[in-house]
């Protein structure tokens, strides 16, 4: 019998096999997972709110960006009318994310019972006051049953346009199963540690008692503490390094440091078709012009750069070879590395990861290629501040 012979007799031999290849490790790789793709807020919003509104017990949401408009009011009525039916409702989100937050805007949610935390407040007086580090995360669970997380953020800038958002292009994911747990007990340690208040730590995910949704096997992957600042980056170079046919990326500040960078190459000569689709236009001026400088290094060696034709893409996923995906807040940059919160959900699944190739494809129909003649075509002041903005990478 053939080793795929074998693998399609065997699920549980190919699952080892995908996950001894492309993962680091096996702790806390849950299985007994579903996942669903959701495509920006025009998919992720709906799934959302109707997860909140069928919460009986607790709710927790962890964002970035929140934003006064009508997504932020859609997700504010949400939570206080579960606070005030008694499901125990937190909510945090950063204070750079929020910064054009109303003080009614939050007094309506704590009225109603919903307990609020800003993570890092913007007070240059305090001790510990680092303006650089931000909490990037987008998490949201329900009742530690269901749990959401990905780039999508609270604002219209996500909502579909139809809705009356600017619809920009992004991919969260619906998660059930044990590996909900982790993203709870994420969330807690989080709250904690912006000081609200404490409470009971959810249930552990390999307990007797974690509940089963699916096959899938998921982890999450977090740099809450210093020692594991890399973790999400690691992940990444090792499935890249194990790559045999393809590395297909969406990021959308996609400055990566110079052991990705080489990571990619490498797949690249090896004959592994790595592509990235990055913004056509960023909504960050000085990484677009870092990203161009990037994008004719990569394309020289080899990889693939495409170029997003639409509104803002912000997505931060990645499928290689159709079976590791991943899916989360985590760009690959300096920022993303070495100073925000960030999560991602690693997923080693033949399914999931042919969903995430086909929704990879279908927006590659959406691109422009980029090719060094690009540059070159670039008028010598536009490439020095491309040299100069990406010297800076760091800082952006």
């Amino acid at each position: 019998m053939t080793a795929a012979a074998a693998d399609r007799a065997d699920p549980s031999r190919s699952l080892l096999v995908a996950i001894d290849r492309y993962a680091r490790s096996m702790y806390r790789l849950r299985r007994g997972n579903h996942v669903a793709l959701l495509r920006a807020g025009g998919e992720a919003f709906p799934a959302m709110l109707a997860a909140i509104a069928r919460a009986r017990r607790t709710i927790g949401l962890e964002t970035y960006i929140l934003e006064d408009d009508r997504t932020g009011q859609r997700f504010a009525d949400a939570l206080r009318e579960r606070a005030a039916a008694g499901v125990e409702v937190r909510l945090m989100y950063d204070a750079i994310g929020g910064f054009g937050l109303g003080a009614s805007y939050l007094a309506r949610l704590r009225a109603a019972g919903v307990e609020v935390v800003e993570w890092n407040p913007i007070a240059p007086w305090r001790a510990r006051f680092a303006w650089s580090h931000r909490d990037h995360r987008k998490i949201l669970v329900v009742d530690d049953e269901v749990g959401f997380t990905g780039g999508v953020n609270i604002s219209d800038d996500y909502a579909a346009v139809a809705d009356g958002g600017k619809g920009w292009h992004d991919l969260h994911c619906e998660l059930r199963g044990p590996v909900v747990r982790d993203l709870a007990r994420l969330f807690r340690a989080t709250w904690i540690r912006a000081g609200g208040r404490p409470y009971p730590a959810p249930p552990a995910a390999d307990a007797a008692d974690a509940p089963r949704a699916g096959t899938t096997a998921v982890r999450v992957v977090d740099n809450r503490k210093r020692s594991r600042r890399g973790a999400i980056r690691r992940a990444y170079v090792r499935a890249i390094d194990r790559a045999q046919v393809a590395v297909h990326l969406a990021n959308a500040y996609f400055l990566p440091d110079r052991g990705l960078r080489r990571a990619l190459v490498r797949a690249a000569r090896r004959g592994v078709d790595v592509a990235v689709i990055v913004p056509g236009r960023s909504d960050v001026k000085t990484v677009a012009f870092a990203q161009l400088f990037v994008a004719n290094q990569l394309a020289k060696a080899g990889v693939r750069i495409l170029r997003w034709d639409g509104p803002m893409m912000h997505a931060k996923s990645a499928v290689v070879d159709g079976v590791w995906s991943a899916v989360g807040s985590y760009n690959l940059d300096a920022r993303s590395w070495l100073y925000n919160l960030e999560v991602i959900v690693e997923v080693i699944d033949r399914d999931v990861g042919a969903a995430m190739d086909a929704l990879w494809f279908a927006d590659s129909l959406h691109t422009t290629a980029f090719a060094p003649a690009d540059y070159a075509r670039l008028s010598w002041w536009r490439r020095a501040l491309a040299w100069t903005a990406f010297r800076l990478r760091r800082w952006l």
